[in-house]
């Protein structure tokens, strides 16, 4: 890789750790908050309310399928009404992060599902408020599967992040075309290709040995 190159790399490598970074906090949290409000309004539980609900449900069922670049494409107007742009960097975070919310809404809502009803009882028999229970109670009964569900959520954002190149967003995956496949300098793509591995396996070493921290608790 010629010097020119490696400067450009580096400056990738730095676009994809801010748009995967954001995403994944930005994306994370919201994704949290929407995971516990379907959970909280399921029907029988802490703050029932069908509507909500059902509202919310069906929200999240049709943007959860969407292809992301499919998805990109679609909320251009929103991404233009909310950060004034549709290209570049701060772009693709914005729509990845909400991509990510919608997954993790569900991940988290599946989790919190799985939760022994005679915990929540318990703490409702104490008085506890239902968001008290949401936050002190269920999620970190749910933590160590919640955060599997996160790294699974980092290592497909990694991957969506690749794409961020076809939106002016760079990265790693936009440096492996335009300077690796579109060039037919396969040194560069297998570099490219190494790092990213790099990357998904040193977040996925980090959940599992958080999960199961979580779980021996």
């Amino acid at each position: 890789m010629s010097e020119y190159n490696w400067q450009v790399f580096q400056t990738a490598i730095g676009q994809t750790f801010f748009i995967v970074s954001i995403s994944v906090v930005v994306g994370g949290l919201l994704g949290l908050a929407l995971g516990l409000v379907l959970y909280a309004t399921r029907p029988g539980n802490l703050m029932a309310n069908r509507p909500v609900f059902i509202l919310l449900n069906i929200l999240v069922n049709i943007v959860r399928p969407i292809p992301f670049v499919i998805f990109l494409v679609a909320i251009q107007p929103l991404m233009l009404a909310s950060i004034g742009t549709t290209i570049g960097t701060n772009a693709v975070t914005f729509a990845l992060s909400l991509s990510a919310a919608f997954a993790v809404s569900r991940i988290v809502e599946q989790n919190l599902v799985t939760v022994n009803p005679g915990v929540i009882e318990a703490a409702r028999a104490s008085g506890a408020r239902p968001i008290s229970i949401l936050l002190t109670v269920l999620v970190p009964e749910a933590l160590g599967p919640l955060i599997l569900g996160y790294t699974f959520i980092f290592v497909a954002i990694v991957d969506m992040s690749a794409q961020a190149g076809l939106f002016g967003g760079g990265g790693i995956g936009d440096f492996a075309i335009t300077y690796g496949s579109q060039r037919y300098d396969w040194p560069v793509v297998y570099i490219s290709v190494a790092v990213m591995i790099a990357i998904v396996q040193a977040g996925q070493f980090l959940g599992n040995y958080l999960a199961r921290k979580a779980l021996r608790r």
